[in-house]
């Protein structure tokens, strides 16, 4: 079937917005599906804003309970770090934790224009409303 709208799951992973301080997403809930890719989109870059990407993992959505996530459960060869201005990147989460979150991490400059959105797959009970 080619239809994915009715077997993904979308959620704001990340405000869109001129980011200028290290900023954690959103805790990704995801319970009934089986994996998370993040899509990172970010503008301008101003003095030479230099900002990474990380996945972190927890159990609960409490904010001081998640944890940097283990490297074979980070997946995406299109992540930039330093993330680029005006583009898209994508990671993914293959871990067993319930939710998971990206941080992205100023690392110096000034700020970036940046968002992003966690599409959920592989759903336990499909169709996705």
């Amino acid at each position: 079937m080619r239809d994915l709208v009715h077997n993904l799951g979308v959620a704001l992973a990340l405000s869109p917005a001129v980011q200028a301080a290290t900023i954690k997403g959103n805790a990704i809930d995801l319970l009934g599906f089986e994996s998370v890719m993040f899509v990172i989109n970010t503008g301008a870059i101003a003095s030479s804003g230099n900002f990474t990407i990380t996945v972190e993992e927890s159990n609960t959505s409490t904010d001081g309970d998640f944890t940097a996530a283990p490297a074979a459960t980070v997946i995406g060869s299109t992540l930039v770090n330093p993330l680029t201005a005006d583009g898209s990147f994508k990671v993914g989460y293959i871990g067993g934790k319930r939710f998971a979150r990206i941080v992205a991490t100023k690392n110096s400059g000034t700020s970036i224009a940046a968002g992003g959105v966690a599409i959920k797959g592989h759903p336990l009970t499909a169709p996705v409303t």
